[in-house]
């Protein structure tokens, strides 16, 4: 069990997703991608969520560095290693420097809210851009830089791609910001869920999954897969499921496993289709 919450907490099943996810961008778009990049995507997003944690601790902890450290060691030797087998992927990446460097930045925009200096305090009033840009963030990593490394097909599938999981991830970032309102009311952080009523996100997350489900067959139907269709309904009403559950309160595991292992579960149902 130890085991098992080391890798939820370290952010390594998260990275396991990310890669699943440019996995099925990879089926979905037919296209072959190298291990490289896979890494890349494994390595980052350990390196760039266990900085966030880091960053989200020590900012809202007001602990002298020193002793903060002591007790996030683990965090800060699993991104140093992260960091680590990133750069060492990005030497066999050259050609797509350009389009991670974009990865990167919205990547560290999104975590300027926590630096710990005055002049950043501004960006904690961004509201519903913090919600926004993670899922742009997901859906460009996963889907844009994947799709450059091999551009094949036509623009029109990529884009349709793109919005699919923007609105995929848009609403799993949706269910994490209603778990985390009272808190980030509480750090003066906004989000969709602190300055919208919860009946409205309701309303709002209906119409993302309706509009997600539409894009994703439209995108199934323009390459005759209807073996993919499936898939999409089945993960649709997974998610519906959990979104339900999630109505309520839930614990650590239903979120870091439950909500982010829909994206695994997403990769899984489109690889089976593929079949």
């Amino acid at each position: 069990m130890k085991l098992f919450h080391f890798i939820l907490s370290h952010s390594i099943f998260i990275a396991i997703c990310a890669v699943a996810l440019c996995y099925q961008t990879a089926l979905l778009l037919h296209i072959n991608l190298t291990g490289y990049l896979y890494a890349f995507i494994f390595f980052s997003t350990i390196s760039s969520y266990n900085l966030y944690w880091l960053l989200s601790g020590y900012s809202f902890s007001r602990r002298p560095i020193k002793i903060f450290l002591q007790q996030y060691y683990s965090n800060a030797i699993v991104m140093a290693i992260g960091s680590i087998g990133l750069i060492y992927s990005l030497f066999y990446l050259t050609k797509l420097w350009p389009v991670i460097i974009v990865g990167l930045l919205l990547t560290a925009l999104y975590t300027i809210p926590l630096l710990p200096f005055k002049v950043f305090l501004i960006a904690r009033k961004a509201g519903l851009l913090k919600t926004f840009l993670l899922a742009l963030t997901w859906s460009f990593v996963t889907v844009y830089i994947p799709y450059k490394q091999n551009p094949t097909g036509n623009d029109i599938t990529l884009i349709m791609l793109f919005n699919n999981r923007f609105l995929f991830m848009l609403m799993l970032c949706i269910i994490f910001d209603a778990r985390d309102t009272g808190v980030d009311k509480i750090r003066g952080l906004q989000s969709l869920t602190t300055v919208i009523k919860p009946k409205t996100v309701q309303y709002i997350m209906a119409a993302i999954f309706i509009a997600y489900i539409i894009n994703g067959i439209v995108l199934r139907v323009y390459y005759d897969e209807p073996m993919q269709i499936i898939a999409l309904l089945v993960t649709g009403v997974v998610t519906a499921v959990v979104y339900f559950f999630s109505l309520k309160k839930q614990g650590y595991i239903f979120y870091y496993f439950g909500v982010d292992g829909l994206m695994l579960f997403s990769a899984l149902a489109t690889y089976v289709a593929s079949i």
